[in-house]
């Protein structure tokens, strides 16, 4: 087990947690999911030091066993004391959940002669480290839905005009069926005349001139495609609604298995009218199985990623989609051929407010919210791009999300 930094995106959220960490007297650190230190405080190099000469943070970290780290998930916190080369040492392991992370507060302190008191007093960083989960969990959840809502503000719009289009030939369409059924039921006034006179025979003329007249065979060729039509934009609609729907509800459900293709199709559906005007694009599907992940949130990545494709080009150009797995990953490739990014922007583009994009033009904080929706999915976003050669977009996902991640 070895110290490590966590990505930028993550740092900037658990800043709170590294001040907790940091105001702990005794040795402190945070620990991921899988064993990983994320940040140890200047006691715990100290402590490391005292008792084994040149070790570091993680051998403290060391000595504590499987058994006990799994009574401290399981029940939020474990307690205890360590004997390490006649130094007796109290342990208090905090353990609890940030979204789907799971994040662990280990506190090592010398047992003197007030002992019991020196324990109870590290209650008060565990509580701290409690609360400051819950905050910065709410904190984060309403991030994410302020993100898409103002993703959904950008494009209202445009989702108008996708929603107007349909709802428009509908209503044209339903003035034309309105006039075909006064055209028919005048001819079914025609033949009860016909029908009800001394001599329809005489008058069967009548009819057929009634059916010239209002263009009876015009009529029953053109219903049926009013009719298709009109069906065709009301699913339009619906669709569009839907992918809203999804699109704004709430991750706090567990991670489910999804079908990203049907993410993909979604999401393009609601940015279409961004697209379309100056977008050719190109889908290249490849076999792809069900991803464990929140789909509204990875529609999210899907929906920043090819909205800033779309901005990148300003005339005419091309986005190609390809997706396909590998070694337990599945990934999605999002290629523009826009302005691309320039080599001193390129790794700030995943910073909070961080922004290229002329002020009005979104909110800077898409790609820091896509990043860390990946991350907490234990997954990437791989970038290359070129100043005036366009830029790539790789998302890659684990097909199954690692146990206690």
């Amino acid at each position: 087990m070895s110290e490590h930094e966590s990505n930028p995106s993550s740092v900037s959220r658990s800043d709170d947690m590294r001040w907790v960490v940091d105001t702990v007297g005794s040795a402190a650190m945070l620990v991921d999911a899988h064993g990983l230190i994320l940040h140890a405080n200047p006691s715990s190099h100290a402590l490391a030091a005292r008792l084994r000469p040149g070790a570091g943070p993680e051998f403290l970290l060391g000595l504590v066993s499987q058994d006990e780290w799994a009574e401290a998930r399981a029940t939020g916190r474990w307690t205890g004391e360590l004997d390490v080369q006649g130094t007796t040492l109290g342990v208090r392991l905090y353990t609890g959940k940030q979204g789907e992370a799971t994040r662990s507060l280990l506190t090592i302190g010398e047992v003197g002669a007030a002992g019991s008191a020196d324990a109870h007093a590290t209650d008060a960083p565990h509580d701290r480290f409690a609360h400051t989960f819950r905050r910065l969990g709410g904190s984060h959840e309403q991030l994410l839905q302020s993100e898409k809502m103002a993703s959904i503000g950008q494009l209202a719009a445009g989702v108008a005009h996708e929603i107007n289009n349909p709802i428009g030939y509908v209503h044209s369409n339903l003035g034309t069926l309105q006039e075909y059924v006064g055209a028919l039921f005048a001819l079914v006034e025609c033949y009860d005349s016909v029908l009800q006179s001394d001599d329809p025979v005489a008058r069967r003329h009548e009819v057929q001139a009634r059916r010239d007249r209002l263009d009876i065979d015009f009529i029953a060729g053109d219903l049926p495609k009013l009719l298709e039509e009109s069906r065709e934009g009301i699913e339009r609609v619906t669709k569009i609604v839907q992918d809203l729907k999804d699109f704004s509800r709430s991750s706090s459900e567990p991670m489910r298995p999804a079908d990203l293709h049907k993410g993909l199709e979604s999401t393009i559906n609601i940015v279409w009218n961004e697209l379309k005007y100056k977008v050719h694009l190109e889908k290249h599907y490849g076999e792809m199985p069900l991803v464990e992940c929140h789909a509204s949130e990875i529609n999210q990545v899907l929906m920043t990623l090819l909205i800033n494709a779309g901005q990148a080009i300003e005339k005419r150009g091309s986005i190609v989609i390809a997706t396909g797995a590998e070694n337990g990953e599945a990934w999605i490739s999002i290629a523009d051929t826009g302005c691309g990014i320039a080599p001193e922007a390129l790794p700030r583009i995943f910073e909070p407010f961080f922004t290229t994009k002329p002020i009005g033009r979104g909110t800077g904080l898409g790609l820091a919210v896509a990043y860390n929706i990946v991350a907490k999915h234990h997954g990437r976003i791989e970038v290359s791009s070129a100043r005036g050669s366009g830029s790539v977009f790789r998302l890659v996902l684990p097909v199954v999300q690692p146990e206690g991640g």
